[in-house]
């Protein structure tokens, strides 16, 4: 039964991420990115790790992969013209994607089985040790250095983002709040002696 789920899992995941990219309509090409998240999860629940698993469920497919839905779902975009400036850049993708080719059938002839390998991964996490424990203990003790750094790097991209897509107009009034804290209330308010039955 195991054997089956994983190969269930895994033609899924490739199924997914096949049908991710060749899909016309990209509200479909999300569902599948979906459905290769979830099998994705699936293979961590065979390995041991549900925590990675239901990390990998809560933050994709709950998060990221509604996001990605209600952008494209929401956004009006002229998919005909999209599609005809990315042809434009069809010969550069095929030799990218050649290389990346190359790269893998390199890195799998060079590949060799380690004979401990089977029981590695038979065992994950330590005995006494819960995966979700031994996570903590890996991220915040051995690797805590980069997983900071890492955080940092994606504090950055995230400010650069705002940066560069900020753009200020000149007929949009915006609030400035030095401004209006500074501001002398004689100057803000001005009393004016209505006359009965007058207006303004």
């Amino acid at each position: 039964m195991t054997v089956f789920a994983f190969y269930l899992f895994a033609i899924s995941v490739i199924a997914g991420g096949l049908f991710t990219v060749i899909s016309r309509n990209p509200v479909h090409s999300v569902l599948w990115l979906i459905l290769a998240f979830l099998s994705a999860a699936g293979l961590f629940v065979l390995l041991g790790a549900e925590f990675v698993a239901m990390l990998l469920i809560i933050v994709y497919v709950g998060a990221v992969a509604v996001l990605f839905l209600f952008v494209v779902m929401m956004l009006d975009v002229d998919f005909a013209e999209l599609k005809a400036e990315m042809s434009k850049y069809l010969p550069l993708a095929l030799l990218i994607g050649v290389v990346l080719l190359m790269q893998f059938a390199i890195a799998f002839g060079a590949w060799e089985s380690n004979a401990a390998a089977e029981g590695m991964r038979a065992q994950v996490t330590p005995v006494d040790r819960h995966n979700t424990e031994a996570l903590g203990m890996i991220l915040y003790d051995q690797y805590f250095l980069l997983f900071q750094l890492s955080g940092l790097i994606l504090l950055v991209a995230m400010i650069g983002a705002i940066v560069l897509t900020l753009r200020h107009r000149s007929d949009v009034k915006r609030q400035d709040v030095v401004a209006q804290m500074m501001r002398d209330p004689a100057k803000a308010m001005e009393l004016k002696d209505v006359k009965s039955g007058q207006g303004l």
